[in-house]
C-alpha cells in the first residue's frame, strides 16, 4: 500500500449501526449481507471503488440507516472542482459515496496503483437504477434539468417500470434561496422521498444540497449533473463504441466545443499532470524509506 494512500472500508452485515474509527479506516454495520466498499483518494477526493451491485447495496444501508445519505459524482471534472473549491473539498470527503463517473478517474486510480471497477455513468446507470428503486419499492423524487426533463425521465421509467414509485418532479430552473426555494423544499418534503435525485450541474447542486439537506426529508439525496437531458432524450449520447473506449468526453467536446474546451481539454490535462505527479511523489517517497 501507498505511504499516503488513504482506504475508507464500509462494511455492511447485519442490524445493529456500529462505528468503529481509526485514522484511515470506517467500519459500519447494516441491515445487509457482508459487503466491502473502498474509497481510495484520487488527488484528495475519496472515490468509492463499487460496482453497481455494491452502489445498490449502499444506498439500500443508507436508507435504512436512519440518517440522511449522501451519493456523489466522482469524475475527472468534480475532482478538479474539488482541488480547487475548500467546501467542494469538504463535501466529498463527507459524502457516504462517491460514484466512479468517468474513464478519466479509472485510469487515475490506474496510475495510482488502485484497481477500480469499471466507470458507471448515469447514461449506463440510469435504467438499473430504475429497476433498483422498483424492486425495492423505494419512493423517487427527481429535481434538475430544464423544463420537462425531469418528468419526462420520469415518464420514460414508469413505461420501463410500471410500479416504480415516482412521487414527484421538478426542473432546476429555481432561485436556489428564498421563497421559491423554500417551496420546492415544501414539495419534496410532502412526499418525503426514500431518494431524492438532483441534477443542477456541478458544483451548484453540491452547495444547494450542502446548504438545504437539514431541510429535506430524503433519506438519500444522489447528485445526477445533466443526466435528466440524456435520459430523456433531449441529448444524444455518445455512440456505444466511443462510451467502450472512454471517449465519451470527446464526443461531448465535438458537440459543445465552446462550453466543454476547458472542462475537457484544459481539465483533463490538468488532471493526468496532477495524478503522474502525484505517482511520481509517492515512488520518491517509498524509494527514501526503503519500502
Amino acid at each position: 500500500m501507498m505511504e499516503k494512500e488513504k482506504v475508507i472500508f464500509f462494511k455492511l452485515s447485519n442490524l445493529s449501526v456500529l462505528s468503529k474509527k481509526t485514522e484511515n479506516t470506517l467500519i459500519q454495520e447494516s441491515p445487509y449481507k457482508d459487503l466491502l466498499l473502498e474509497k481510495k483518494e484520487i488527488l484528495g477526493v475519496p472515490v468509492t471503488a463499487a460496482d453497481m451491485d455494491q452502489l445498490h447495496e449502499g444506498i439500500s444501508y443508507l436508507i435504512h440507516s436512519g440518517r440522511q445519505g449522501y451519493v456523489l459524482s466522482g469524475n475527472v471534472h468534480s475532482i478538479n472542482l474539488a482541488r480547487n473549491i475548500p467546501w467542494l473539498m469538504d463535501f466529498f470527503k463527507k459524502a457516504d459515496l462517491v460514484r466512479i463517473d468517468g474513464a478519466g478517474v479509472v485510469l487515475g486510480a490506474k496510475i495510482l496503483g488502485y484497481t477500480f471497477p469499471s466507470r458507471l455513468t448515469w447514461a449506463d446507470w440510469g435504467w438499473p437504477f430504475a429497476e433498483f428503486v422498483t424492486s425495492k419499492g423505494y419512493t423517487l423524487f427527481l429535481l434538475g434539468g430544464p423544463n420537462y426533463a425531469a418528468e419526462k425521465t420520469a415518464k420514460i421509467f414508469q413505461e420501463k417500470n410500471p410500479s416504480i414509485k415516482i412521487v414527484g418532479t421538478h426542473h432546476g430552473y429555481f432561485e436556489k434561496e428564498g421563497q421559491e426555494n423554500c417551496t420546492i423544499i415544501e414539495q419534496i418534503n410532502k412526499v418525503s422521498p426514500d431518494i431524492l435525485v438532483v441534477g443542477l450541474g456541478m458544483p451548484l447542486q453540491e452547495r444547494w444540497i450542502d446548504a438545504h439537506a437539514y431541510k429535506i426529508q430524503a433519506k438519500v439525496i444522489i447528485t445526477c449533473g445533466a443526466a435528466f437531458e440524456y435520459l430523456s432524450g433531449r441529448k444524444k449520447r455518445c455512440p456505444a463504441w466511443m462510451g467502450r473506449a472512454g471517449l465519451e468526453w470527446l464526443y461531448r467536446l465535438v458537440q459543445e466545443p465552446g462550453r466543454m474546451f476547458k472542462r475537457y481539454v484544459y481539465g483533463n490535462t490538468t488532471f493526468l499532470l496532477h495524478v503522474l505527479m502525484e505517482r511520481l511523489s509517492h515512488s520518491r517517497s517509498n524509494f527514501d524509506s526503503g519500502s
